[in-house]
Protein backbone atom coordinates (compact mmCIF):
# COMPACT_ATOMS: atom_id res chain seq x y z
CA UNK A 1 0.00 0.00 0.00
CA UNK A 2 2.42 3.10 2.50
CA UNK A 3 3.11 5.00 0.68
CA UNK A 4 13.09 14.02 3.46
CA UNK A 5 15.85 16.37 4.86
CA UNK A 6 17.17 17.77 8.12
CA UNK A 7 17.60 21.03 6.50
CA UNK A 8 14.27 21.90 7.19
CA UNK A 9 14.75 21.97 10.72
CA UNK A 10 17.25 24.47 12.78
CA UNK A 11 21.01 22.74 13.59
CA UNK A 12 20.89 21.76 17.64
CA UNK A 13 22.11 23.96 20.00
CA UNK A 14 23.20 23.59 23.45
CA UNK A 15 21.68 24.85 26.63
CA UNK A 16 23.44 25.77 29.58
CA UNK A 17 23.18 24.27 33.10
CA UNK A 18 20.28 21.63 32.30
CA UNK A 19 20.55 19.44 34.61
CA UNK A 20 18.45 15.93 34.24
CA UNK A 21 17.28 13.24 36.34
CA UNK A 22 18.17 9.94 35.82
CA UNK A 23 15.44 7.02 36.94
CA UNK A 24 16.69 4.03 38.30
CA UNK A 25 13.66 0.67 37.89
CA UNK A 26 14.13 -1.58 40.22
CA UNK A 27 13.61 -4.57 38.07
CA UNK A 28 12.13 -4.99 34.17
CA UNK A 29 7.77 -5.05 34.84
CA UNK A 30 6.61 -3.79 31.73
CA UNK A 31 3.47 -2.30 34.07
CA UNK A 32 6.40 0.08 35.45
CA UNK A 33 8.29 0.70 32.71
CA UNK A 34 9.95 4.16 31.53
CA UNK A 35 8.46 3.82 28.33
CA UNK A 36 7.02 7.05 26.98
CA UNK A 37 4.71 8.86 24.18
CA UNK A 38 7.92 11.13 24.10
CA UNK A 39 6.21 12.48 27.73
CA UNK A 40 8.72 15.40 28.32
CA UNK A 41 11.26 13.45 28.98
CA UNK A 42 12.88 16.68 29.75
CA UNK A 43 11.39 19.12 31.62
CA UNK A 44 12.94 22.53 30.75
CA UNK A 45 11.81 26.13 30.64
CA UNK A 46 12.22 26.03 27.21
CA UNK A 47 9.53 23.97 26.53
CA UNK A 48 7.25 27.14 26.79
CA UNK A 49 9.68 28.80 24.45
CA UNK A 50 8.78 25.93 21.58
CA UNK A 51 12.50 24.74 21.61
CA UNK A 52 12.14 20.77 22.09
CA UNK A 53 14.76 19.46 20.44
CA UNK A 54 17.41 22.23 21.60
CA UNK A 55 18.94 19.77 23.57
CA UNK A 56 19.88 16.56 21.71
CA UNK A 57 19.92 15.55 18.32
CA UNK A 58 17.68 13.06 17.16
CA UNK A 59 20.08 10.56 16.59
CA UNK A 60 21.26 11.49 19.79
CA UNK A 61 18.61 10.63 21.27
CA UNK A 62 17.79 7.59 20.31
CA UNK A 63 20.62 6.09 21.54
CA UNK A 64 19.97 7.35 25.28
CA UNK A 65 16.15 5.74 24.38
CA UNK A 66 17.81 2.46 23.24
CA UNK A 67 20.55 2.66 26.30
CA UNK A 68 17.94 3.38 28.63
CA UNK A 69 15.73 0.28 27.56
CA UNK A 70 18.84 -2.01 28.19
CA UNK A 71 19.43 -0.74 31.42
CA UNK A 72 15.62 -1.10 32.80
CA UNK A 73 16.20 -4.85 31.69
CA UNK A 74 19.22 -5.00 33.48
CA UNK A 75 21.22 -6.40 30.01
CA UNK A 76 19.13 -9.68 31.00
CA UNK A 77 14.96 -8.89 30.26
CA UNK A 78 13.69 -8.35 27.18
CA UNK A 79 12.23 -4.83 27.11
CA UNK A 80 7.87 -4.88 27.13
CA UNK A 81 7.63 -1.48 26.62
CA UNK A 82 5.63 -2.16 23.33
CA UNK A 83 3.40 -4.39 25.35
CA UNK A 84 1.01 -2.44 26.57
CA UNK A 85 0.06 -0.60 23.24
CA UNK A 86 0.23 -3.60 21.01
CA UNK A 87 -3.57 -5.31 21.16
CA UNK A 88 -5.04 -1.51 20.15
CA UNK A 89 -3.01 -1.86 17.31
CA UNK A 90 -2.85 -5.01 16.33
CA UNK A 91 -6.74 -4.21 15.64
CA UNK A 92 -6.28 -1.02 13.80
CA UNK A 93 -3.96 -3.20 12.03
CA UNK A 94 -6.20 -5.59 11.19
CA UNK A 95 -7.87 -3.41 8.68
CA UNK A 96 -4.37 -3.44 6.59
CA UNK A 97 -5.33 -7.39 6.69
CA UNK A 98 -8.16 -6.60 4.61
CA UNK A 99 -6.76 -4.57 2.27
CA UNK A 100 -4.26 -7.09 1.29
CA UNK A 101 -6.82 -9.87 1.26
CA UNK A 102 -8.52 -8.00 -1.84
CA UNK A 103 -5.26 -7.06 -3.38
CA UNK A 104 -4.85 -10.73 -3.83
CA UNK A 105 -8.87 -11.79 -4.29
CA UNK A 106 -9.02 -11.03 -7.70
CA UNK A 107 -5.62 -12.07 -8.59
CA UNK A 108 -6.53 -15.86 -9.14
CA UNK A 109 -10.53 -16.18 -9.39
CA UNK A 110 -10.69 -13.30 -11.90
CA UNK A 111 -10.79 -15.65 -14.61
CA UNK A 112 -14.15 -17.78 -13.09
CA UNK A 113 -15.84 -14.47 -12.76
CA UNK A 114 -15.73 -13.29 -15.76
CA UNK A 115 -16.64 -16.32 -17.40
CA UNK A 116 -19.96 -16.57 -14.98
CA UNK A 117 -20.56 -12.84 -14.99
CA UNK A 118 -20.47 -12.86 -18.88
CA UNK A 119 -17.56 -10.22 -19.91
CA UNK A 120 -15.08 -13.30 -20.37
CA UNK A 121 -12.14 -12.06 -22.90
CA UNK A 122 -12.96 -8.78 -22.15
CA UNK A 123 -9.17 -7.44 -20.57
CA UNK A 124 -10.72 -4.19 -19.91
CA UNK A 125 -13.92 -5.04 -17.70
CA UNK A 126 -11.71 -7.20 -16.28
CA UNK A 127 -8.74 -5.04 -15.09
CA UNK A 128 -11.85 -2.74 -13.85
CA UNK A 129 -13.45 -5.04 -11.42
CA UNK A 130 -9.80 -6.06 -10.05
CA UNK A 131 -8.63 -2.19 -9.89
CA UNK A 132 -12.75 -0.29 -8.79
CA UNK A 133 -11.90 -0.55 -5.40
CA UNK A 134 -9.24 1.72 -5.63
CA UNK A 135 -12.02 4.66 -7.15
CA UNK A 136 -13.68 3.99 -3.74
CA UNK A 137 -10.71 4.33 -1.98
CA UNK A 138 -10.01 7.69 -3.07
CA UNK A 139 -12.90 8.88 -2.01
CA UNK A 140 -13.15 7.14 1.50
CA UNK A 141 -9.28 8.27 2.02
CA UNK A 142 -10.76 11.90 1.59
CA UNK A 143 -13.41 11.26 3.69
CA UNK A 144 -11.59 9.25 6.51
CA UNK A 145 -9.32 12.58 7.18
CA UNK A 146 -11.86 14.90 8.09
CA UNK A 147 -13.91 12.20 10.30
CA UNK A 148 -11.25 10.90 12.24
CA UNK A 149 -10.45 14.91 13.29
CA UNK A 150 -13.51 15.57 14.38
CA UNK A 151 -14.92 12.42 15.73
CA UNK A 152 -11.77 10.33 16.15
CA UNK A 153 -10.19 7.24 14.54
CA UNK A 154 -12.22 4.44 16.92
CA UNK A 155 -15.52 6.07 15.91
CA UNK A 156 -14.47 6.42 12.47
CA UNK A 157 -13.24 2.53 12.40
CA UNK A 158 -16.68 1.21 13.14
CA UNK A 159 -18.39 3.36 11.27
CA UNK A 160 -15.93 2.35 8.34
CA UNK A 161 -16.31 -1.57 8.81
CA UNK A 162 -19.99 -0.99 7.04
CA UNK A 163 -18.68 -1.14 3.75
CA UNK A 164 -16.44 -3.26 4.03
CA UNK A 165 -18.78 -5.71 5.78
CA UNK A 166 -21.67 -5.07 3.13
CA UNK A 167 -19.02 -4.25 -0.20
CA UNK A 168 -18.12 -8.39 0.53
CA UNK A 169 -21.22 -9.87 0.90
CA UNK A 170 -22.70 -8.17 -1.94
CA UNK A 171 -19.38 -9.08 -4.08
CA UNK A 172 -19.66 -12.37 -3.39
CA UNK A 173 -23.51 -12.71 -4.16
CA UNK A 174 -23.02 -10.79 -7.46
CA UNK A 175 -24.83 -12.58 -10.44
CA UNK A 176 -24.18 -9.37 -12.65
CA UNK A 177 -21.46 -7.24 -13.30
CA UNK A 178 -23.15 -4.02 -11.95
CA UNK A 179 -23.51 -6.05 -8.82
CA UNK A 180 -19.67 -7.44 -8.87
CA UNK A 181 -18.64 -3.70 -9.36
CA UNK A 182 -21.18 -2.01 -6.67
CA UNK A 183 -19.45 -4.39 -4.05
CA UNK A 184 -16.09 -4.07 -5.03
CA UNK A 185 -16.60 0.04 -4.88
CA UNK A 186 -18.06 -0.41 -1.50
CA UNK A 187 -14.86 -2.53 -0.27
CA UNK A 188 -12.89 0.46 -1.72
CA UNK A 189 -14.64 3.50 0.69
CA UNK A 190 -13.63 0.99 3.46
CA UNK A 191 -10.06 0.25 2.00
CA UNK A 192 -9.34 4.05 1.42
CA UNK A 193 -10.80 4.77 4.95
CA UNK A 194 -8.77 2.42 6.24
CA UNK A 195 -5.38 3.33 4.90
CA UNK A 196 -5.92 6.90 6.42
CA UNK A 197 -6.75 5.48 10.03
CA UNK A 198 -4.83 3.11 10.80
CA UNK A 199 -1.40 5.18 10.49
CA UNK A 200 -2.62 7.77 12.60
CA UNK A 201 -4.09 6.35 15.00
CA UNK A 202 -0.67 3.89 15.44
CA UNK A 203 1.43 6.90 15.72
CA UNK A 204 -0.96 8.57 18.65
CA UNK A 205 -1.21 5.36 20.52
CA UNK A 206 2.21 4.33 20.59
CA UNK A 207 5.15 5.12 22.71
CA UNK A 208 7.79 7.31 20.51
CA UNK A 209 10.79 4.65 20.81
CA UNK A 210 8.28 1.79 19.17
CA UNK A 211 5.88 4.32 16.97
CA UNK A 212 7.86 2.90 13.58
CA UNK A 213 8.04 -0.92 14.84
CA UNK A 214 4.52 -0.16 15.77
CA UNK A 215 3.94 0.92 12.53
CA UNK A 216 5.21 -1.24 10.50
CA UNK A 217 2.55 -3.76 11.50
CA UNK A 218 0.65 -1.87 8.76
CA UNK A 219 2.82 -3.76 6.19
CA UNK A 220 2.90 -6.72 7.61
CA UNK A 221 -0.65 -6.67 7.63
CA UNK A 222 -1.00 -6.15 4.06
CA UNK A 223 1.70 -8.75 3.44
CA UNK A 224 -0.37 -11.73 5.24
CA UNK A 225 -3.25 -10.29 3.40
CA UNK A 226 -2.36 -10.85 0.37
CA UNK A 227 -0.36 -14.43 1.30
CA UNK A 228 -4.12 -15.18 2.83
CA UNK A 229 -5.73 -14.52 -0.21
CA UNK A 230 -3.43 -15.98 -2.66
CA UNK A 231 -3.33 -19.59 -0.19
CA UNK A 232 -7.40 -19.93 -0.11
CA UNK A 233 -7.23 -18.82 -3.82
CA UNK A 234 -5.87 -21.74 -4.39
CA UNK A 235 -9.37 -24.51 -5.09
CA UNK A 236 -10.61 -22.00 -7.36
CA UNK A 237 -8.38 -23.70 -9.98
CA UNK A 238 -10.81 -26.18 -9.93
CA UNK A 239 -13.94 -25.17 -8.15
CA UNK A 240 -15.20 -22.40 -10.99
CA UNK A 241 -17.70 -20.69 -8.11
CA UNK A 242 -14.67 -20.58 -5.08
CA UNK A 243 -14.36 -17.34 -5.42
CA UNK A 244 -17.89 -16.41 -3.87
CA UNK A 245 -16.76 -18.10 -0.51
CA UNK A 246 -13.17 -16.09 -0.61
CA UNK A 247 -15.32 -12.95 -0.88
CA UNK A 248 -17.37 -14.11 1.96
CA UNK A 249 -14.53 -14.69 3.91
CA UNK A 250 -13.86 -11.57 3.30
CA UNK A 251 -15.94 -9.91 5.57
CA UNK A 252 -14.68 -11.72 8.64
CA UNK A 253 -12.05 -9.36 9.06
CA UNK A 254 -14.40 -6.76 8.92
CA UNK A 255 -16.42 -7.80 11.99
CA UNK A 256 -13.15 -8.74 13.60
CA UNK A 257 -12.25 -5.03 13.76
CA UNK A 258 -15.54 -3.92 14.30
CA UNK A 259 -15.63 -5.99 17.67
CA UNK A 260 -12.28 -5.10 18.56
CA UNK A 261 -12.76 -1.61 18.63
CA UNK A 262 -15.30 -2.03 21.34
CA UNK A 263 -11.89 -2.82 23.26
CA UNK A 264 -9.64 -0.37 21.88
CA UNK A 265 -8.70 2.79 23.05
CA UNK A 266 -9.15 5.74 21.74
CA UNK A 267 -5.98 8.04 20.52
CA UNK A 268 -5.35 10.03 23.53
CA UNK A 269 -3.96 13.38 21.74
CA UNK A 270 -7.14 13.63 20.24
CA UNK A 271 -8.83 12.90 23.31
CA UNK A 272 -7.48 15.91 25.04
CA UNK A 273 -7.94 18.01 21.61
CA UNK A 274 -11.97 17.35 22.46
CA UNK A 275 -11.36 18.58 25.88
CA UNK A 276 -11.68 15.22 27.16
CA UNK A 277 -8.81 15.36 30.21
CA UNK A 278 -9.93 12.81 31.80
CA UNK A 279 -10.50 10.27 29.80
CA UNK A 280 -6.98 11.03 27.89
CA UNK A 281 -5.70 10.23 31.72
CA UNK A 282 -7.28 6.50 31.60
CA UNK A 283 -5.91 5.96 28.53
CA UNK A 284 -2.30 7.31 28.61
CA UNK A 285 -2.41 5.38 32.72
CA UNK A 286 -3.58 1.94 30.65
CA UNK A 287 -0.92 2.44 27.56
CA UNK A 288 1.90 3.72 29.72
CA UNK A 289 2.37 4.73 33.37
CA UNK A 290 0.29 6.66 35.95
CA UNK A 291 4.01 8.63 36.96
CA UNK A 292 3.65 9.70 32.59
CA UNK A 293 -0.09 11.23 32.87
CA UNK A 294 0.54 15.13 33.91
CA UNK A 295 3.51 15.00 31.69
CA UNK A 296 1.50 13.97 28.70
CA UNK A 297 -1.26 16.07 28.87
CA UNK A 298 0.88 19.45 29.35
CA UNK A 299 2.98 17.41 26.02
CA UNK A 300 -0.48 17.92 24.39
CA UNK A 301 -1.44 20.73 25.01
CA UNK A 302 2.05 22.22 24.15
CA UNK A 303 0.87 22.50 20.29
CA UNK A 304 -3.23 22.17 20.33
CA UNK A 305 -6.08 23.67 22.69
CA UNK A 306 -8.32 21.57 25.16
CA UNK A 307 -11.55 23.09 24.19
CA UNK A 308 -12.77 21.41 21.46
CA UNK A 309 -11.91 23.88 18.53
CA UNK A 310 -9.05 21.97 16.94
CA UNK A 311 -12.12 19.70 16.07
CA UNK A 312 -12.82 22.16 13.50
CA UNK A 313 -10.04 22.61 11.21
CA UNK A 314 -10.58 23.34 7.55
CA UNK A 315 -9.25 21.45 4.21
CA UNK A 316 -7.44 25.24 3.36
CA UNK A 317 -5.55 25.25 6.30
CA UNK A 318 -3.40 22.56 4.55
CA UNK A 319 -2.33 25.46 2.18
CA UNK A 320 -1.14 27.42 5.10
CA UNK A 321 3.04 26.79 6.35
CA UNK A 322 3.73 24.70 7.92
CA UNK A 323 0.94 22.76 6.97
CA UNK A 324 1.45 22.79 3.44
CA UNK A 325 5.05 21.80 3.24
CA UNK A 326 4.22 18.26 4.80
CA UNK A 327 0.80 18.15 2.72
CA UNK A 328 3.43 19.03 0.03
CA UNK A 329 5.64 16.17 1.02
CA UNK A 330 2.91 13.71 1.76
CA UNK A 331 1.95 13.77 -1.51
CA UNK A 332 5.15 13.75 -3.21
CA UNK A 333 6.40 10.60 -1.51
CA UNK A 334 3.11 8.40 -2.72
CA UNK A 335 3.18 10.20 -6.36
CA UNK A 336 6.98 8.68 -6.36
CA UNK A 337 6.32 5.96 -4.95
CA UNK A 338 3.21 4.69 -7.07
CA UNK A 339 5.44 5.62 -9.98
CA UNK A 340 7.91 3.47 -9.19
CA UNK A 341 5.70 1.24 -10.38
CA UNK A 342 5.18 -1.16 -7.03
CA UNK A 343 1.64 -1.70 -7.64
CA UNK A 344 2.14 -2.38 -11.51
CA UNK A 345 4.60 -5.31 -9.87
CA UNK A 346 2.03 -6.33 -7.30
CA UNK A 347 -1.54 -6.04 -9.20
CA UNK A 348 -0.13 -7.73 -12.33
CA UNK A 349 2.96 -9.80 -10.91
CA UNK A 350 1.56 -13.02 -12.92
CA UNK A 351 1.97 -11.67 -16.33
CA UNK A 352 4.63 -9.55 -15.25
CA UNK A 353 6.27 -13.26 -14.46
CA UNK A 354 5.06 -15.14 -17.20
CA UNK A 355 7.56 -12.64 -19.44
CA UNK A 356 10.06 -13.08 -17.66
CA UNK A 357 10.27 -16.56 -18.00
CA UNK A 358 7.73 -17.91 -15.07
CA UNK A 359 4.59 -19.38 -16.05
CA UNK A 360 3.16 -20.61 -12.75
CA UNK A 361 1.28 -17.47 -11.82
CA UNK A 362 0.30 -18.82 -8.48
CA UNK A 363 3.97 -19.84 -7.24
CA UNK A 364 4.99 -16.34 -8.38
CA UNK A 365 2.09 -14.61 -6.90
CA UNK A 366 3.60 -16.66 -3.67
CA UNK A 367 6.87 -15.91 -4.19
CA UNK A 368 6.03 -11.82 -4.33
CA UNK A 369 3.91 -12.48 -0.63
CA UNK A 370 6.09 -14.31 1.50
CA UNK A 371 9.10 -11.60 -0.19
CA UNK A 372 7.03 -8.41 0.75
CA UNK A 373 6.57 -9.81 4.26
CA UNK A 374 10.41 -10.79 4.66
CA UNK A 375 11.02 -7.36 3.91
CA UNK A 376 8.56 -6.09 6.17
CA UNK A 377 9.70 -7.87 9.03
CA UNK A 378 13.10 -5.88 8.34
CA UNK A 379 11.75 -2.63 8.29
CA UNK A 380 9.94 -3.52 11.72
CA UNK A 381 13.52 -4.38 13.00
CA UNK A 382 15.10 -1.63 11.34
CA UNK A 383 13.03 1.72 11.25
CA UNK A 384 13.32 2.42 14.93
CA UNK A 385 17.08 1.75 14.90
CA UNK A 386 18.54 3.40 11.78
CA UNK A 387 15.99 5.51 11.09
CA UNK A 388 13.27 6.99 8.60
CA UNK A 389 15.09 9.16 6.27
CA UNK A 390 17.48 6.52 5.91
CA UNK A 391 15.54 3.43 4.84
CA UNK A 392 13.73 5.28 2.65
CA UNK A 393 17.05 6.10 1.06
CA UNK A 394 18.43 2.71 0.99
CA UNK A 395 15.27 0.97 -0.29
CA UNK A 396 14.42 3.21 -3.66
CA UNK A 397 18.27 2.97 -4.04
CA UNK A 398 17.53 -0.92 -4.25
CA UNK A 399 14.76 -0.75 -6.29
CA UNK A 400 16.62 1.78 -8.76
CA UNK A 401 19.01 -1.39 -9.08
CA UNK A 402 16.58 -4.20 -9.08
CA UNK A 403 14.77 -2.78 -12.10
CA UNK A 404 17.85 -1.70 -14.12
CA UNK A 405 18.96 -5.18 -13.87
CA UNK A 406 15.67 -6.57 -14.85
CA UNK A 407 15.36 -4.10 -17.74
CA UNK A 408 19.28 -5.13 -18.65
CA UNK A 409 18.38 -8.94 -18.24
CA UNK A 410 15.33 -8.33 -20.72
CA UNK A 411 16.98 -6.75 -23.36
CA UNK A 412 20.29 -8.12 -23.46
CA UNK A 413 20.00 -11.23 -22.70
CA UNK A 414 23.35 -13.04 -22.76
CA UNK A 415 21.57 -16.63 -22.24
CA UNK A 416 18.17 -17.45 -22.19
CA UNK A 417 18.67 -19.14 -18.91
CA UNK A 418 20.93 -16.64 -17.24
CA UNK A 419 18.49 -13.98 -18.29
CA UNK A 420 15.65 -15.18 -16.56
CA UNK A 421 17.49 -16.05 -13.63
CA UNK A 422 18.65 -12.71 -13.34
CA UNK A 423 15.46 -10.87 -14.11
CA UNK A 424 13.37 -13.35 -11.38
CA UNK A 425 16.36 -11.74 -8.87
CA UNK A 426 15.61 -8.49 -9.91
CA UNK A 427 12.13 -8.54 -9.20
CA UNK A 428 12.49 -10.49 -6.03
CA UNK A 429 14.73 -7.70 -4.79
CA UNK A 430 12.91 -4.69 -5.92
CA UNK A 431 10.10 -6.42 -3.82
CA UNK A 432 12.02 -6.58 -0.74
CA UNK A 433 13.64 -3.09 -1.02
CA UNK A 434 10.35 -1.86 -1.50
CA UNK A 435 9.07 -3.38 1.67
CA UNK A 436 11.93 -2.48 3.73
CA UNK A 437 11.39 1.18 3.61
CA UNK A 438 9.39 3.02 0.45
CA UNK A 439 6.02 0.50 1.81
CA UNK A 440 6.04 1.13 5.44
CA UNK A 441 7.92 3.98 6.13
CA UNK A 442 5.71 6.60 4.03
CA UNK A 443 2.92 5.43 5.74
CA UNK A 444 4.46 6.13 8.86
CA UNK A 445 6.66 9.48 8.17
CA UNK A 446 3.02 11.34 7.05
CA UNK A 447 1.11 11.33 10.51
CA UNK A 448 4.53 12.12 12.13
CA UNK A 449 5.13 15.02 10.10
CA UNK A 450 1.71 16.13 10.38
CA UNK A 451 -0.15 18.63 12.97
CA UNK A 452 -2.08 17.69 15.97
CA UNK A 453 -4.94 19.93 14.35
CA UNK A 454 -4.62 18.94 10.63
CA UNK A 455 -3.57 15.20 11.05
CA UNK A 456 -6.45 13.90 9.37
CA UNK A 457 -7.15 16.35 6.44
CA UNK A 458 -3.25 15.71 5.10
CA UNK A 459 -3.48 12.36 5.38
CA UNK A 460 -6.14 11.84 3.62
CA UNK A 461 -4.98 14.41 1.04
CA UNK A 462 -1.37 12.26 0.69
CA UNK A 463 -3.68 8.82 0.24
CA UNK A 464 -6.01 10.20 -2.11
CA UNK A 465 -3.12 10.87 -4.23
CA UNK A 466 -1.76 7.25 -3.80
CA UNK A 467 -4.79 6.07 -5.02
CA UNK A 468 -5.03 8.29 -7.89
CA UNK A 469 -1.53 6.92 -9.05
CA UNK A 470 -2.67 4.09 -7.85
CA UNK A 471 -5.28 3.66 -10.39
CA UNK A 472 -3.67 5.42 -13.00
CA UNK A 473 -0.73 2.44 -13.20
CA UNK A 474 -3.00 0.00 -13.12
CA UNK A 475 -5.31 0.95 -15.84
CA UNK A 476 -1.86 1.80 -18.26
CA UNK A 477 0.37 -0.76 -17.32
CA UNK A 478 -0.15 -3.54 -19.05
CA UNK A 479 -0.93 -1.20 -22.30
CA UNK A 480 2.93 0.50 -21.68
CA UNK A 481 4.43 -3.08 -21.47
CA UNK A 482 2.98 -4.16 -24.46
CA UNK A 483 3.73 -0.37 -26.69
CA UNK A 484 7.34 -0.24 -25.34
CA UNK A 485 8.39 -3.63 -23.66
CA UNK A 486 9.16 -4.95 -20.03
CA UNK A 487 12.81 -3.85 -20.05
CA UNK A 488 11.79 -0.16 -20.86
CA UNK A 489 8.93 0.41 -18.88
CA UNK A 490 10.86 -1.42 -15.35
CA UNK A 491 13.93 0.90 -16.72
CA UNK A 492 11.35 3.73 -16.39
CA UNK A 493 10.50 2.42 -12.75
CA UNK A 494 14.25 2.55 -12.28
CA UNK A 495 14.80 5.92 -13.05
CA UNK A 496 11.43 7.31 -10.56
CA UNK A 497 13.05 4.96 -7.81
CA UNK A 498 16.54 7.09 -8.24
CA UNK A 499 14.79 10.82 -8.15
CA UNK A 500 12.45 9.41 -4.81
CA UNK A 501 15.67 8.61 -3.16
CA UNK A 502 17.05 11.85 -4.07
CA UNK A 503 13.98 13.57 -2.77
CA UNK A 504 14.47 11.93 0.46
CA UNK A 505 17.59 12.76 0.70
CA UNK A 506 16.81 16.63 0.72
CA UNK A 507 13.72 16.52 1.98
CA UNK A 508 12.92 14.21 4.76
CA UNK A 509 12.93 14.95 8.15
CA UNK A 510 13.91 12.14 10.44
CA UNK A 511 11.64 11.63 13.37
CA UNK A 512 12.98 8.56 14.50
CA UNK A 513 12.88 8.88 18.90
CA UNK A 514 10.70 12.18 19.01
CA UNK A 515 7.50 12.78 19.99
CA UNK A 516 4.78 14.05 17.63
CA UNK A 517 4.57 17.11 20.25
CA UNK A 518 8.20 17.84 19.19
CA UNK A 519 8.09 17.24 15.44
CA UNK A 520 5.21 19.53 15.67
CA UNK A 521 6.77 22.52 17.77
CA UNK A 522 10.13 22.08 15.36
CA UNK A 523 7.76 22.72 12.29
CA UNK A 524 6.06 25.39 13.64
CA UNK A 525 9.31 27.10 14.90
CA UNK A 526 10.34 26.79 10.83
CA UNK A 527 6.61 28.25 9.87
Amino acid sequence: MWLVSATILSPPVSIPNLHCKVIRMPKPHYGALKCSFGYSRLRVSSLKNQLPDSATPPEEKGKKLSSSGNKMGGGKGFDYGWLPAFPHVLIASMSNFIFGYHIGVMNGPIVSVARELGFEGNSFIEGLVVSIFIAGAFIGSLSAGPLADKFGCRFTFKIDTIPLILGAIVSAKAHSLNDILGGRFLVGLGIGANTVLVPIYISEVAPTRYRGALGSLCQIGTCLGIIASLFLGIPSENDPHWWRTMLYIASVPGFVVALGMQFAVESPRWLCKAGRIDEAKTVIRELCCASKVENAIEEFQSVSTSDGSDLDSRWSEILEEPHSRVAFIGGTLFVLQQFAGINGVLYFSSLTFQDVGIQNSALASLLVGLTNFAGALCALYLIDREGRQKLLIGSYLGMAISMFLVAFAVEFPLDEQLGNNLSILGTIMYIFSFAIGAGPVTGIIIPELSSTRTRGKIMGFSFSTHWACNFVVGLFFLELVEKFGVATVYAGFGAVSLVAAAFAYYFIIETKGRSLEEIERSLNLKA
